[in-house]
């Protein structure tokens, strides 16, 4: 199916077969891409381009941290896999289960309720809700779906699914978000995988729907492509592929011998490496068989990044040390790099700086020729374009899915601001309130997260300005020669930034225009079944 060259959403689809031709191609680029990132350290840590010593080890530090996760990158591809497929089992008593909330749509779970029902596997679809709305219980009853009251548990969603778990019986558990619209043949894919009795997961692909609606909502679309493909399949090559909030089919007893689902802003996170520390195996399969929504305005997706960046670094300080010692080499390895992922709102603050401190204050923190850099980085760069678009092979829907991804390295610059404030919360243990990501869009209302962005692009015009009126009236020529190539490098670093600053700009304006629309509206339940029947 995955052959089909058109970009149709609803129909199933799974990655690419793994040869060995492919993965040749691929250790070559790597072994390329690390003998270059060798002949750049080499260069890098000479004792001629230490300028200030302290600066010197900062601007070290952040670089480096990027290259040593871009290797990272590159190791977790040559451990690409993809599950062996096995046939659905027989009489496995099988339970979906999706949560409702106060302020969610009601019509929203008219779709998803009606997919559920659907499914061709039996199985009982339990409506886990806390909205006090008799609406929704008629909802649940119209489509055959179970519907428990539960109000008042604590730990949001993980918290109402660990009460349903003490109500329920079944042995195989589908955590489905009421978003998701999943096809008929969903567990089809799936259960085959638990005849292994030791895999407590089967994690498959989150894919969406809505990608039209907005820049936003296709930026976010695309920071995910590769995380669930080759990323989650490399992971998966050393049985360290995670769970994901939705789409995820856990075994019962995986769940009760960590106590149950984990209960945190990154609850699926915490669920997965508590089921790994336990000794069990997960399996990703990377097949698209639902399809959900991101947000569609900026407002919304910083709020629902500020919730997992917050949640994240509490799994990298709280339950990453903890349970290390269960943890294999590999898994370690994972946790650490997924968990220390929303660093990058530090990071990106001092690479904002730094070219401000040398303007206003002339501190430089390296002496390095600037021709010298593009010389020994440039080798480096290439191979990780090349190594970024040759994975793309084994995307989910590469026909829809392949390409630069702008939008999302727009979208995840513009939220630096969001992903240090999740480092600080973390660090002083902050709570933050448990909210579900919007199902709809909030227009006609300016997010205060727009308010950074506002400030660097004044401080860049202000900063800017008086340095060139500085250097036009007041700095003598002589200086004006020695410093010319460090200042309008700077310069040129920091309209970099700038450039990225408009383009998060352009993302919360078009969120101002965007009309309103419920996208499940569109989503014909018929047609997907007659799509996706063999």
């Amino acid at each position: 199916m995955n052959n089909l060259k058109n970009t149709d959403f609803w129909v199933f689809r799974q990655t690419n077969e793994i040869n060995t031709r492919g993965l040749f191609f691929l250790y070559v680029m790597v072994i390329a891409g690390i003998i270059s990132i060798t002949r750049l350290a080499d260069w890098w840590f000479r004792e001629e381009h230490v300028s200030s010593f302290s600066f010197f080890v900062l601007l070290s530090v952040v670089f480096w941290y990027g290259i040593l996760r871009l290797i990272l990158i590159w190791v977790n591809y040559l451990a690409i896999r993809k599950p062996v497929f096995h046939p659905v089992a027989k009489n496995i008593r099988v339970a979906i289960f999706t949560t409702s909330s106060p302020g969610e749509p009601l019509s929203m779970f008219e779709k998803t309720l009606e997919a559920c029902s659907k499914i061709r596997y039996p199985h009982t679809t339990y409506l886990l809700d806390d909205t006090k709305d008799p609406a929704f219980k008629q909802c649940a009853e119209k489509h055959g779906a179970v519907h428990l009251e539960l109000v008042g548990y604590p730990g949001a969603k993980a918290g109402k699914i660990n009460a349903a778990l003490s109500r329920t019986d079944e042995e195989i558990i589908l955590v489905l978000d009421p978003d998701h619209i999943p096809f008929p043949n969903f567990f089809d894919e799936v259960l085959g995988f638990f005849a292994d009795e030791q895999v407590g997961y089967v994690q498959v692909a989150q894919a969406y729907y809505n990608q039209y609606r907005s820049f936003t909502a296709k930026g976010a679309a695309e920071q995910t492509y590769s995380f669930y493909g080759p990323t989650q399949m490399g992971l998966f090559g050393r049985n360290c592929s995670v769970a994901i909030g939705s789409n995820c089919t856990f075994r019962r007893k995986a769940l009760e011998s960590i106590g149950g689902h984990g209960i945190g802003l990154a609850e699926d996170l915490v669920t997965s490496i508590r089921i790994h520390a336990a000794g069990w195996k997960s399996i990703y399969h990377p097949v698209i068989i639902s399809r959900g929504l991101v947000p569609e305005e900026f407002g919304s997706f910083c709020k629902q990044q500020l919730k997992w960046a917050r949640g994240v670094h509490e799994v990298l300080f709280s339950e990453l040390p903890r349970l290390f010692k269960k943890l294999s080499f590999w898994q370690r390895i994972s946790y650490t790099t997924i968990g220390s992922y929303y660093l990058v709102g530090l990071i990106t603050l001092i690479y904002l700086l730094i070219p401000f401190v040398y303007l206003l204050f002339g501190v430089l923190p390296a002496k390095m020729q600037f021709i010298e850099f593009v010389f020994y980085g440039a080798p480096v760069m290439i191979i990780a374009i090349l190594i970024y678009f040759y994975m793309q092979y084994w995307m989910c829907h590469p026909e829809s899915e392949r390409g630069f991804h702008w939008r999302g390295m727009i979208l995840k610059f513009a939220c630096w601001p969001v992903f240090f404030l999740g480092f600080v919360l973390s660090l002083n243990n902050a709570e933050i309130p448990y909210i579900p990501t919007a199902k709809q869009a909030v227009i006609g209302k300016i997010s205060p997260f727009v308010y950074p962005l506002l400030i660097q692009l004044f401080l860049f015009i202000l900063i800017i300005s008086y340095v060139i009126l500085e250097r036009r009236f007041v700095i003598p020529e002589t200086i004006l020669v020695m410093t010319a190539e460090k200042t309008w490098g700077m310069i040129a670093f920091a309209t970099i930034s700038f450039l990225l600053s408009i383009g998060g700009l352009y993302a919360v304006l078009d969120s101002q225009f965007l009309k309103p629309e419920d996208p499940w509206d569109k989503v014909d339940i018929s047609q997907i079944i007659s799509k996706n029947t063999k």
